[in-house]
């Protein structure tokens, strides 16, 4: 039977599928086999004929999973599946009974299986399956995952408790996340005050642009549109957001470091300069890519130089202030297609994360 932790989280964007990729890589190099599943996920992807949770996708690309992958996702929340299930139409169909038997089966197979929740304690209430149902559910003592701070971190972990320990979950520890390093020491000293010695405070991953911010892949995806020009570079990782409404000299020598232009299709001498400089090393590693807004079609001989510079480039209809509002409103989240990230994840893991005692607590 193997060892089983329930990866929660005091709410949405806290972490967790940063904490399973790096309790994935550590336990690797202690248990032989090591699994993950995700008992129920309400972002979904079609993959390989079975709708999947993106984040159990994401594990099982990573790590070579693949032929688990129906197990890795037992219960999928298409979309209107909440209203599906209110209806009835689900009636009879059980969720708990899927849940359990992936997680059994899962069970003989491995010798370590990680078990990622979604958002917060009561998510999947809507279902009749919170997580804290389920943690109960399958047996698996529970680390709930939390942002930084002392305050909010100590409200939103007794939020969660209570229903965690209302459902009868078994919660053992809570892993600190994004943590300014700055702040780290005072920060961690004070909320074991608060839950130590009943409930073990460990310290996750420092705060991170590389993890927080988007890659060009994730920007195409946000759209719903193809990333055009290198798409070899669809995994750089953008760093600053600026828009391109200066002249063109002002706004070149205001580039930051991997900068994502926004620039309106009728700024010819722009993006006709952007492109040219695409090829000189020192800008290339200030320009990711562009964002080329509006409905005027970009003219043909900037279209011809813009194609020809490689330079990656979405071009989308809608205006600059709408496209730079959804860039600024929008979380970027892990895929399996985030190969930078994931490197990043993996390399700092045993300095961030304290595997071994995290696993002394299961």
């Amino acid at each position: 039977m193997a060892k089983k932790i329930f990866v929660a989280a005091t709410g949405q964007n806290c972490g967790k599928t940063t904490i399973s990729i790096s309790l994935m890589h550590q336990a690797r190099k202690k248990y032989q086999r090591v699994g993950f599943v995700k008992p129920f996920g309400p972002k979904v992807l079609l993959y390989d004929d079975f709708m999947v949770d993106m984040d159990a996708l994401l594990m099982a690309k990573a790590f070579g999973l693949e032929e688990d992958i129906a197990l890795m996702s037992p219960v999928a929340l298409y979309r209107d599946f909440t209203k599906d299930y209110l209806a009835g139409k689900l009636d009879d169909l059980s969720l708990a009974d899927c849940i359990l038997e992936a997680v059994r089966e899962l069970e003989q197979k491995y010798d370590f299986l990680i078990i990622e929740g979604a958002g917060h304690g009561g998510v999947g209430a809507v279902i009749g399956l919170s997580n804290a149902k389920v943690a109960k559910l399958i047996g698996a003592p529970v680390m709930i995952v939390s942002e930084s701070g002392i305050g909010k971190v100590i409200d939103a972990v007794h939020l969660n408790l209570a229903l965690y320990e209302r459902e009868g979950a078994d919660v053992r520890g809570i892993i600190v996340n994004k943590m300014k390093p700055s702040k780290k020491e005072v920060t961690t000293k004070y909320l074991k005050r608060a839950f130590e010695p009943q409930i073990k405070v460990i310290d996750g991953f420092n705060y991170s642009p590389i993890l927080a911010n988007p890659t060009l892949s994730h920007i195409s995806k946000l759209f719903d549109l193809p990333l055009q020009g290198n798409i070899n570079e669809k995994s750089r990782i953008i760093h600053n957001i600026q828009l391109g409404a200066a002249s063109s000299q002002r706004v070149i020598d205001g580039l930051l470091d991997s900068t994502l232009m926004i620039v309106t299709s009728s700024r010819d001498e722009l993006i006709v300069t952007l492109s040219s400089l695409y090829h000189i090393p020192a800008y290339k590693e200030k320009i990711a890519g562009l964002v080329i807004s509006g409905h005027v079609p970009v003219s043909e001989v900037s279209q011809q130089i813009l194609h020809d510079s490689h330079i990656p480039y979405i071009r989308v209809e809608e205006t600059t202030a709408e496209v730079f509002t959804a860039l600024s409103d929008d979380v970027a989240k892990i895929t399996y297609e985030d190969q930078e990230k994931l490197n990043w994840i993996m390399a700092n893991a045993e300095r961030d994360v304290d595997f071994a005692a995290i696993d002394a607590l299961l």
